[in-house]
């Protein structure tokens, strides 16, 4: 299911560090791209959720990013 979100990039230095977004949920995106690696950037994308999927960090919501851009 997909859906707009705006939140923050942080990189989380848990099991190894990973990058995510803080919202009003946490997400960890399978396809983080490079151009929003920026520790407190602030973005708005649309994400589409995937409960059948399991990570090694416990951390968010899984997820793939569609589409994206920062904000100011």
């Amino acid at each position: 299911m997909a859906k707009r979100i705006q939140g923050i990039v942080k990189y989380i230095d848990l099991e190894g560090g990973f990058w995510g977004i803080e919202s009003d949920d946490n997400y960890l995106a399978l396809n983080f791209p490079e151009q929003l690696k920026k520790n407190g950037a602030s973005i708005s994308c649309v994400v589409e959720t995937d409960i059948d999927v399991m990570t090694m960090y416990n951390w968010g919501t899984v997820c793939k990013i569609i589409s994206f851009s920062t904000l100011h």
